[in-house]
């Protein structure tokens, strides 16, 4: 009988076991999920766990990143792209999010990424849950309130992060650029992950995003944050009758 493990690619397996031998290495590196289509990710059981575990966690991703931008403290890097395009263009933070992900996916098509329905929920909640927080959270005045607000976004971004990505619907836009580039050129996660950081909170301040502490808090936390919080908030769907998409390419040519 066929082993339930087979239907999940092998490299995935071995990483994840490895992170769970060696704790302080699993919270520097991100965990690795499944690569899954979209045909797959449906399939796949527990739906009555991921599916509100998706939703949950790409509202909660929306009113996170809300929360850092009034702060005042200064943004993520793609939050910083956000307000200066919001700026320039004219067009709402929730709505400049969005445009910014349609985007970014069109760069998917030549990397040959797999989008599934996380992608598309997140390109459809995450600006409209950040909209909805602008509008019901006060802006803070005193430097005490700034701090713990950036501070509670900051761990509500890393929570709900790995709340939707362990779910296994597919990841969101920025994410599968990410993937994308580090196959392609074959670089490092860090190296790439950092390269695109830089780039994208510098087109966004010099539109007229914020930069601040709270951009370098969050480029320097979310890594090892979301490496803690992802193996518990993962849900398992390793089953016989649903395979990875690299793993159902290789039994194809060996047919």
């Amino acid at each position: 009988m066929e082993s339930k493990a087979s239907s999940v690619d092998p490299g995935v397996m071995t990483q994840r076991s490895s992170a769970r031998s060696r704790p302080g290495e699993a919270l520097l590196s991100a965990p690795v999920l499944p690569r899954l289509n979209a045909v797959a990710q449906l399939r796949a059981g527990r739906k009555a766990r991921r599916i509100p575990q998706l939703f949950v966690g790409l509202a909660g991703y929306g009113a996170a990143v809300m929360m850092l931008v009034e702060s005042g403290l200064g943004a993520a890097s793609w939050n910083v792209l956000s307000e200066g395009v919001a700026q320039v263009v004219g067009i709402s933070f929730g709505s400049a999010t969005n445009l910014i992900a349609l985007s970014v996916m069109v760069f998917w098509i030549p990397m040959r990424e797999l989008p599934g329905l996380g992608t598309l929920l997140n390109v459809l909640m995450v600006g409209a849950a950040a909209d909805l927080t602008a509008v019901a959270l006060p802006t803070p005045q005193h430097p005490a309130a700034q701090i713990l607000m950036l501070c509670f976004g900051l761990v509500l971004l890393a929570f709900c992060d790995a709340l939707y990505l362990g779910a296994q619907f597919g990841a969101g836009p920025r994410d599968g650029l990410m993937t994308g580039l580090v196959r392609l050129t074959g670089r490092p996660v860090w190296l790439i992950r950092t390269g695109i950081e830089v780039v994208v909170a510098t087109a966004g301040w010099i539109m007229g995003g914020t930069l601040g502490f709270g951009t370098v808090l969050v480029a320097l936390s979310m890594g090892p944050l979301v490496g803690l919080l992802l193996p518990p908030l993962s849900v398992d769907i390793r089953q016989p009758h649903v395979a990875s998409a690299d793993q159902t390419s290789e039994d194809f040519h060996r047919q």
